[in-house]
Parts: C-alpha cells; structure tokens; sequence
C-alpha cells in the first residue's frame, strides 16, 4: 500500500514551494512524483496553430514524491504514514491515529 494517493491533501515541506498545501492530482509512480494542484506552476509559450490560438500556457509540473507529506486530518499538520489492519482492511493511518481518506478531484478544482 502506498504512502500517497491522487486526492489526498499534501504539504510541500522541502523546496521552492515549501509550506504550500495542495491535492494531488496525479501520482507518477515510475518516476516516483507526484503533480499537486496550484503547486509549482511553470509556464510554457506555444505559437498559434490550427488547433490551438497560442500563447502562454500554465500548468502544474511534477515534484518529487519525497518533497511532500499528507496532512493529519486531526492536527492539519504534515505527518508521517503508517498501514494498519482495522476490520481486516489496510488502511493509511495518520501519526495522530486518524485514518487517511483520498478524496477525487473534481473537474472544477483543478
């Protein structure tokens, strides 16, 4: 079971962005990152085309998935992951012993 999923609340505690708070969006296992909503927001400038009118394009890019740590539900504090069995199901239990629940992004949140 993995530490982090897609949805969960996150602080960034080391970095350029450290302290700021975010959902994760997507997790890049392979690459071991993790891309969290309005965190580490790069820019790109594209040339019109037909399919596109160009511009400047924001999106968020990937930070490393050590950079990061869940939020206790209880404390709102970064904290540390453990995987306990409660009702013959693993589940991600906070330090505080709060078990962690990922909630989706929805589409206007991102």
């Amino acid at each position: 079971m993995e530490r982090l999923r897609t949805g969960d609340e996150v602080v960034v505690i080391s970095g350029a962005h450290k302290g700021a708070k975010g959902r994760i969006k997507k997790l890049l296992k392979n690459e071991d990152r993790v891309v969290v909503v309005g965190v580490n927001i790069k820019k790109r400038h594209s040339k019109p085309t037909p399919q596109s009118p160009g511009g400047i394009i924001q999106s968020e890019a990937p930070l490393h998935a050590s950079n990061v740590q869940p939020v206790d539900p209880e404390t709102g504090k970064p904290t540390r992951v453990r995987v306990q069995v409660v009702d013959g199901k693993k589940v991600r239990v906070a330090k505080s012993g709060a078990v962690l629940v990922a909630r989706p992004i929805q589409q206007g949140q991102e």
